[in-house]
């Protein structure tokens, strides 16, 4: 009887090993981290961390309502531009400031209110939005609620600019852009600390709020399986509720650190900044937290970079040019998973 000799099977190539592999993801933004500090400089570096962490806290709005209700929310980039207006009106005529603050104590009480108050607005405005506009098109066909939030879109636009104009806004930027602090000889702004820090913060919070709690475990049941989630109890509709509402009140305080960096907002600010987090969000892995928040600062890194060469008016094709790459080579995005459709 002859015998029959099987071959191994081919080795698979580096490209292939870095696609398969969970891994490949964060070893890619490791590398693209230390050679973008090298290639920026210190404090460009400091800078695109900081741009970066404000298109974060927007793309996690996307990304959460994407993963639970599968709705590309486009109304939310202009939820952002609200929280924006929301937190210059609660500076300028609820507590008077028109400039930056002069003590220590002053600053923290200004900022405490100011979040406090932004994020509240803009997460009841998020839940007003749900309720009335998305969740009585919650089983019509999908281009519906689309159509929906464009047109929820246009109407936040619109009434910003009655009420504000066309033109930019000054507000006032409560940490004074001057003051800075030398860390191991690099000197970095007070304000670039202050936002890198608090979109950490109130990421790092998302996460646990997800993972180990109560309501965190429904969202992600409802994620998951919405039919299946309701015969277990899950109150779907509180769910959803809840997760406009964090999600909104993450974009409210983006609006707020928005203000405090750049000194001026205006009502187009929404579609170009939402625009670039669902970008993001979709670079990440659309539904992902983690790769939302990632794909925010790669986002931020882009753009200043493209600045830093003088090709600013290239950037946003930049940051499509690298989805698309992106998404040729990782279809779900960098840490999202390729799951087949609903039944």
């Amino acid at each position: 009887m002859a015998s029959t000799t099987v071959g191994a099977p081919p080795r698979p190539n580096a490209l292939t090993l870095m696609r398969r592999s969970s891994a490949g993801p964060y070893l890619f933004i490791v590398a693209l981290t230390i050679v973008m500090y090298f290639v920026l400089g210190p404090r460009q570096f400091v800078n695109a961390l900081t741009i970066g962490a404000i298109y974060a806290l927007v793309a996690l709005g996307y990304t959460m309502v994407y993963g639970i209700i599968e709705l590309i929310n486009f109304a939310h980039g202009d939820v952002f531009m609200v929280g924006a207006f929301v937190s210059l009106f609660v500076l300028t005529n609820v507590l008077g400031q028109t400039g930056s603050a002069t003590s220590l104590e002053q600053i923290v009480f200004v900022l405490a209110i100011d979040f406090a108050v932004t994020m509240t607005i803009v997460g009841v405005l998020g839940v007003t939005i749900e309720r009335f506009a998305y969740r009585p098109l919650r089983n019509a066909p999908r281009l519906a609620p689309l159509i929906t939030a464009i047109g929820v879109s246009f109407i936040l636009q619109n009434l910003v600019q009655i009420i504000y104009g066309p033109s930019p806004v000054n507000t006032p930027q409560i940490i004074p852009p001057t003051a800075r602090v030398d860390i191991g000889g690099i000197s970095i702004g007070w304000v670039n600390i202050f936002i890198i820090v608090t979109a950490l913060v109130l990421m790092i919070g998302l996460q646990i709020f997800v993972s180990r709690t109560k309501m965190g475990r429904a969202m992600r049941s409802t994620a998951s399986d919405r039919e299946a989630a309701a015969l277990m109890g899950v109150d779907i509709n509180r769910t959803i509720a809840v997760t406009f509402l964090i999600g909104s009140a993450l974009a409210g305080a983006a609006g707020v650190v928005q203000g405090l960096y750049f000194g001026n907002i205006q009502f187009t600010l929404g579609f170009q900044s939402g625009l670039k987090a669902f970008t993001a969000a979709v670079l990440g892995g659309i539904g992902n937290l983690t790769g939302a928040a990632i794909g925010g600062f790669i986002i931020g890194f882009v753009e200043v970079t493209c600045a830093n060469f003088g090709f600013f008016v290239w950037a946003q094709a930049a940051v499509f040019l690298i989805l698309i790459v992106t998404l040729v080579f990782r279809p779900a995005g960098l840490f999202g998973q390729q799951l087949g459709e609903r039944a």
